[in-house]
């Protein structure tokens, strides 16, 4: 019996299958503009299995999801290869890291990585020719991308979205000419806004290595010196101790976002990772309210505590210590350690971020999805610990010597609003604000009908 023939659609069929309606719409495009599905500017992605002896692969640990970039992908034996490298990948493709989409896990394939091997975690977005490549992934990278497919996400452990939320996702269409404007446009103002950020960040660096100096000599004895001498304090007097037993330890929780009362109108500071970014903290985004305490998971933490990120992307680079004099209530990836009365909050906080990089490879938890520090580890790590009076005596010597503290916080001000610079400037480019288009220019449709 004679297979069934797929009947060809018309180039009116074709339209009408690839454009979005217009109730489906996001927001207003330019004229010559059209909104299309995803699936009409994307190539089937395709399989390539290792071979040979060795291969190239990229996980989402190869990706920079800050600059969104592939860092380093891992050389692996064929032998060794895990199942899910299977994932060919093209120059000018667009890795998006299908699981746990709101970290940014996306990256472009330049020359260099096109021998490369994906994992089947990303989905690989292949530029057909009516999308320019680099215009391609710069709507990825964009905000409007990433928050509209985090909506799709889907399970507790790992949530994802799956391939048909990007295929069915809607997509703006410029005709190409104002494509390739859009991204010389775009990569313009970006290439001025790095240049802008490399400077704050050096100077950063510059205050951070003096600061990781200053803080070696003070929890090694050395900035305490001349003290001990003074009132006849030896360095026997320092004790070794678990950061178990250096205080009351609280986990934290996250109150239904469902019920509108746990956080309207909240006035409790609720400390989550994106509030980690100080040394102390005096509030937070987002707060939550009275009810919410005795109805949920989260707690009250009345005394002043050192707060520890516990489960984060940020991890991967560093383990944000904080402390705060306030009550506050934190999330379920923070522990908060209220201290013993000889050990001075100042001290401890100090100490752990003098120490972090070395918390952090000691402490680190393998084999999670996110990148996370182990409760047990950390509770086991010993932290030197002078007598009360040399504590305080460290910590206003540190107050002395880290007065440039608040320029630091500056420069990491800087390097924020530069980021949401990029993602403003992201924003118009998708549309159509960037002062780039022709009006008078060939209808993107005229594409999708040649296609």
């Amino acid at each position: 019996m004679p297979k069934a023939t797929t009947r060809k659609l018309t180039p009116e069929e074709r339209l009408a299958e690839a454009l979005v309606p217009e109730s489906e719409q996001p927001y207003p495009v330019p004229d010559n503009w059209v909104w299309v599905k995803g699936s009409s500017c994307l190539l089937k992605m395709t399989t390539k299995k290792p071979s040979g002896e060795s291969f190239q692969y990229i996980d989402i640990d190869s990706i920079d999801n800050n600059n969104q970039t592939v860092i380093e992908p891992k050389t692996l034996s064929v032998s060794n290869a895990p199942s899910r490298a299977s994932r060919e990948v093209c120059y000018g493709d667009t890795l998006f890291s299908m699981v746990r989409p709101y970290l940014r896990n996306i990256a472009y394939i330049d020359e260099n990585l096109t021998d490369c091997i994906a994992s089947t975690g990303f989905f690989v977005c292949k530029p057909s020719s009516l999308i320019n490549s680099r215009y391609l992934y710069g709507l990825m990278i964009s905000n409007y991308m990433v928050d509209g497919l985090n909506k799709f996400m889907k399970g507790d452990n790992s949530p994802s979205i799956r391939q048909d939320n990007i295929l069915e996702f809607p997509f703006p269409l410029p005709p190409l000419p104002e494509q390739h404007r859009i991204v010389e446009r775009i990569e313009s103002l970006f290439e001025k806004l790095d240049g802008a950020k490399k400077l704050a960040q050096t100077a950063l660096d510059t205050f951070e290595t003096r600061k990781t100096a200053i803080l070696h000599k003070a929890f090694t004895g050395q900035l305490t010196s001349k003290w001990r001498e003074e009132n006849g304090v030896g360095m026997d007097s320092w004790e070794e101790r678990y950061l178990d037993d250096c205080g009351t330890w609280y986990g934290g929780g996250t109150p239904s976002k469902a019920v509108a009362s746990f956080w309207h109108n909240g006035d409790i500071i609720w400390v989550t990772s994106k509030d980690m970014k100080q040394v102390e903290i005096t509030d937070s985004e987002i707060k939550i309210t009275r009810e919410s305490l005795s109805l949920s998971s989260a707690r009250l933490i009345e005394k002043p505590a050192v707060l520890f990120v516990m489960r984060s992307g940020i991890l991967r680079r560093v383990l944000p210590v904080c402390m705060t004099r306030q009550s506050v209530t934190i999330n379920q990836d923070l522990r908060a350690v209220v201290p013993h009365e000889d050990i001075f909050l100042d001290y401890l906080c100090w100490y752990c971020i003098g120490r972090e990089k070395d918390i952090r490879e000691k402490c680190f938890k393998s084999g999670t999805t996110v990148e996370s520090i182990s409760s047990d580890a950390l509770n086991k790590y010993i932290i030197n610990l002078p007598t009360l009076p040399e504590q305080q005596e460290i910590v206003r010597i540190l107050d002395n010597l880290l007065e440039k503290e608040k320029t630091a916080q500056t420069l990491c001000d800087v390097i924020e609003k530069i980021d949401l610079m990029k993602k403003a400037i992201l924003a118009r480019a998708f549309r159509g604000e960037l002062g780039t288009n022709d009006p008078n220019e060939e209808s993107a449709v005229r594409l999708l009908v040649r296609k």
